[in-house]
């Protein structure tokens, strides 16, 4: 097979029609979301939740937050591992789910975490026991019957049930029903997912793979493994090199020889487009971090600073808060890599206008 020789723009072209955030109108949130795969359940609200803001970037302001409320709401879309996905996908999950916690020859950590619910099993079988008499239940209705405490770095030390109920989420024997706030309301899998057959498992991985590549366009073969959905794509799609950078690359061929007509759009920090930090710093030469964790003295672009794509681009950051006890999108700073030329400067300001219309907040610059 020839292998695909793509310049960075070209690149960029693709990855940016993959995430449909060129000129084209998707048809509806439930569309948007099946060609995505995955949207991350994240509620940090400096300005919407990720999952909104994502939403409104491909939909603008005919989006509205009760359309993904609904979908979930109803079954349309289900929460799993801290991802939105529609809920016809869980079938491609379902064999890793009985291969819990891995297939084969298991890993040390894989052990580790297997003994450890096995230890544990008397406040697991709590759990399933009270599901199945009540109504969905938060975390924090389970006592802890723990008997070996989950260790960690720190962040999740003492933190048993959560922790086991992520396990039990992994295992398919429970799953998130809704929230409640922040908290994850829980009940038995099989009255969340709908009852439909187990992908066998090599054809599921495949198939996961190339709808992640048709997602993302143009994706590494292997790299380091992350949380949460994966960056690479394995041997799916085709193979490609892009001019000045290292590696091996696959693209999916559907996007190659199309017209590229690009827009303007602020994405949230989580965005697929920039979510793979060195992607982006590979193809799209952009300097970007989420600065949310740093102390604000040492922030240079803001606490949930909004990447800006304009045409093939990553131009610019846009600092900004929904304040919405004073009713006002207030815009602390635009930071511009390089200078913007008039009219991009306007269409940055025009998307803005359009972001604070959305969130039925007054725009103050």
């Amino acid at each position: 097979m020839a292998v695909h020789q793509l310049t960075r723009a070209e690149a960029r072209q693709v990855a940016i029609s993959a995430q449909l955030l060129d000129h084209t109108q998707p048809p509806d949130p439930m569309a948007v979301i099946q060609h995505l795969t995955c949207l991350q359940y994240d509620q940090t609200a400096a300005v919407a939740p990720s999952a909104d803001l994502v939403l409104w970037s491909r939909l603008g302001s005919a989006y509205t937050p009760e359309d993904l409320a609904r979908a979930l709401a109803d079954g349309s879309l289900v929460e799993l591992d801290m991802m939105i996905r529609p809920a016809g996908d869980i079938a491609l999950y379902r064999a890793d789910m009985a291969d819990w916690p891995g297939r084969g020859e298991i890993s040390e950590w894989q052990a580790a975490l297997e003994d450890w619910v096995r230890a544990n099993d008397e406040c697991r079988r709590h759990i399933l026991e009270r599901l199945y008499d009540e109504n969905p239940l938060t975390a924090r209705a389970f006592p802890d019957l723990t008997i070996v405490p989950w260790r960690s770095s720190g962040w999740n030390n003492d933190r048993n049930v959560i922790r086991l109920l992520d396990q039990m989420a992994a295992r398919g024997e429970v799953a998130v029903a809704g929230r409640r706030g922040r908290d994850r309301l829980w009940d038995l899998a099989g009255r969340v997912y709908p009852d439909d057959p187990p992908v066998p498992a090599e054809d599921a991985s495949r198939i996961r793979a190339e709808r992640r590549l048709h997602a993302l366009g143009v994706a590494r073969a292997r790299t380091t493994a992350v949380p949460g959905e994966p960056n690479h794509v394995g041997e799916v799609g085709e193979p490609a090199t892009i001019e000045g950078v290292r590696g091996q690359w696959r693209v999916d061929p559907a996007y190659l020889g199309r017209s590229f007509e690009g827009r303007t759009a602020l994405l949230s920090p989580l965005d697929r487009l920039v979510f793979d930090r060195k992607r982006m710093t590979e193809i799209f030469e952009y300097d970007y971090q989420l600065e949310m964790y740093k102390p604000a003295a040492k922030r240079r672009w803001g606490y949930w600073a909004l990447p800006i794509l304009h045409g093939d681009r990553l131009i610019g950051k846009i600092d900004c808060t929904a304040d919405r006890t004073q009713g006002i999108l207030r815009v602390d700073a635009i930071h511009e890599d390089a200078p913007f030329p008039r009219r991009t400067a306007a269409a940055v300001r025009s998307e803005l206008a359009d972001l604070a219309g959305w969130l039925d907040l007054d725009l103050v610059t």
